[in-house]
């Protein structure tokens, strides 16, 4: 592989890869309305209709690294392509479902979609790191983030639009209360509204697959980087086991991922709950505020914040909000009408708006992970990528510990999970990414 010249040939991949960043952001945050969707659909209880996320993510894990050896193989162009390519077939696989309504092929095709996101991800991120001066990675990643979490803002809508179309203000409770007549007519109705859709992103992608197969994008040559910190005590690496920064980088983004998918994709859930209206595009508002906190980053990193302090930052107001969420009430609209009612904009419940707010919280945790995580790795590079990505998992796990204690207790007391997650991603901010070996040995 040829080395890639920097800067002069970064514009046309950071275009490419933008691309494919809002590509996959609008397929992720579909599950936030796709959720209590499937919830009325397939007449599910909240644990199961969170199964929607834990079968999307979960195929990280399953699949990160034999996606990995894949993109050491066919390299980092024909990794995407296939990515684009899995998940257009995972999308044409929901037309069956949508007919059925077999909640089960919503599943397979839910973990076909994350298989190919998985090396769409595994690909994509490290190429955007790598691609500039290492000090600026997180701003690079940070504009990647606003292409991907601008597509989460209108996916939502887009889904509310074109799939419930004359529905769009349906709730499961409002279906719940319907005669069995008139509520299997709106079942089928709503399932239907699913097929076109799909077929059309279907037909996008295979396209866009097909566009980025003939495009000029570059490879890179990460076998002559080297590790700064570890150069100067003359340490061989011989396995990613031994980059500190590393594991504990995807401890942090496994607790990140799961606490961004609880924030985005189960306030649609505590919405309907609560019997708030157009719960389906809840997402849009926690999106929105990710949005807010990219153009934040892009601003302050590296200027004003270093990538450790930008993380640090975005932990300590995750435990701030996560606790305002816990303890806000569930009828008082105060807090989105100073924020946003004068606007015209819907006005949500105190409690749901501080859920909004989780997403300016998360949004620089990704740009400031990754290029900490993967500093210095080198040829061990795709390896510590496939193990990041893995750490995406929690966004299948923790959103069913969410559903499970929402269960047995109520969707806001739930929220007391995030606590531990954003402590863990403070450890890894205040120290973990600051360490080179496990011992001083």
């Amino acid at each position: 592989m040829n080395t890639m010249t920097k800067p002069n040939s970064s514009l046309m991949p950071m275009l490419i890869i933008g691309a494919l960043f809002f590509i996959f952001g609008f397929i992720t945050w579909l599950n936030g309305a796709l959720i209590p969707f499937l919830q009325i659909v397939c007449d599910l209880t909240e644990t199961q209709a969170l199964f929607v996320a834990f079968s999307f993510y979960i195929a990280y894990v399953v699949m990160a690294l034999p996606m990995a050896y894949v993109l050491e193989r066919s390299g980092y162009k024909n990794a995407m392509v296939l990515g684009l390519l899995l998940i257009a077939t995972g999308c044409l696989l929901f037309i069956p479902a949508a007919q059925s309504h077999t909640f089960a092929v919503f599943l397979i095709a839910q973990f076909i979609v994350g298989t190919g996101l998985t090396i769409l991800q595994t690909a994509s991120n490290p190429y955007i790191v790598k691609v500039g001066p290492q000090e600026t990675a997180a701003v690079r990643i940070s504009i990647m983030g606003l292409l991907n979490k601008g597509a989460g803002v209108i996916a939502p809508v887009a889904f509310t639009a074109l799939v419930l179309g004359e529905f769009k203000g349906v709730t499961a409770k409002a279906v719940a209360a319907m005669a069995d007549a008139e509520r299997i007519a709106q079942i089928e109705s709503l399932a239907n509204g699913l097929i076109q859709p799909y077929l059309g992103m279907a037909i996008v992608l295979i396209i866009l697959a097909l566009l980025l197969k003939k495009s000029s994008l570059p490879e890179l040559n990460l076998e002559e980087e080297t590790d700064t910190h570890e150069a100067g005590n003359n340490i061989e690496k011989t396995s990613i086991t031994q980059f500190p920064q590393l594991i504990l980088g995807v401890l942090a983004l496994f607790m990140y991922v799961g606490v961004e998918v609880i924030a985005g994709d189960t306030i649609g859930l505590f919405g309907s709950q609560l019997g708030v209206a157009n719960a389906t595009s809840l997402t849009s508002y926690t999106m929105a505020f990710m949005v807010l906190g990219y153009l934040l980053g892009l601003v302050l990193i590296p200027r004003f914040l270093k990538q450790h302090q930008a993380l640090t930052g975005s932990a300590v107001l995750g435990i701030i909000f996560s606790l305002l969420v816990v303890f806000s009430s569930q009828t008082d609209t105060g807090v989105s009408d100073l924020l946003w009612g004068w606007m015209g904009v819907q006005s949500l419940p105190n409690t749901i708006t501080y859920v909004a707010l989780l997403g300016f919280a998360n949004a620089m945790v990704w740009p400031a992970v990754w290029p900490l995580a993967l500093d210095g790795l080198g040829k061990f590079t795709p390896k510590g990528s496939a193990l990041l990505i893995m750490g995406i998992a929690g966004g299948a796990i923790l959103p069913i510990v969410y559903g499970t204690l929402s269960d047995h207790t109520d969707g806001q007391s739930a929220y007391w999970m995030m606590l531990p997650c954003y402590f863990i991603i403070l450890f890894y901010a205040l120290k973990g990414c600051h360490m080179r070996q496990w011992s001083n040995k």
